[in-house]
């Protein structure tokens, strides 16, 4: 069996999601119900200029995980699989064990602000890491 193309396009997935950036865009679309937001909310959020923002989710969209409508002016942007949420929320909670053994002052301040994320299967998986990085930190 040959399963170097499949690889091949899982590492271009995980490139694409190797910029805080892209990442802080895509937890803001999973946070939202809708999974979606507008330019001008992402803007906001990532503090980015406009022209580094959209080369960003042109990034994304390359890969498949966004997609856009736009409604005269506005641009929203949206999660075109709900299974990038959940790899999201996986992230987090790998990024929450890694760090409740060393955690320090700003990077539990960080953690703390963290928009929340939803998820099916991996919500136990994250629910269970955040509890151990809490009684960590405290």
């Amino acid at each position: 069996m040959h399963t170097q193309p499949l690889y091949a396009i899982k590492a271009e997935l995980f490139k694409a999601l190797a910029h805080p950036a892209r990442l802080q865009v895509l937890e803001v679309l999973a946070a939202d119900p809708d999974l979606t937001a507008p330019v001008a909310r992402l803007l906001e959020v990532t503090g980015a200029e406009p022209s580094a923002l959209s080369q960003h989710l042109a990034v994304l969209k390359r890969v498949g995980v966004v997609d856009s409508a736009r409604t005269g002016n506005l641009v929203d942007y949206r999660l075109t699989e709900p299974l990038v949420a959940e790899l999201l929320v996986v992230a987090r909670a790998f990024l929450l064990t890694r760090l409740a053994d060393a955690a320090t002052g700003a990077q539990l301040d960080a953690v703390r602000q963290l928009p929340p994320l939803p998820g099916a299967s991996a919500r136990g998986v994250l629910e269970a890491a955040e509890a151990a990085f809490e009684g960590v930190a405290r």
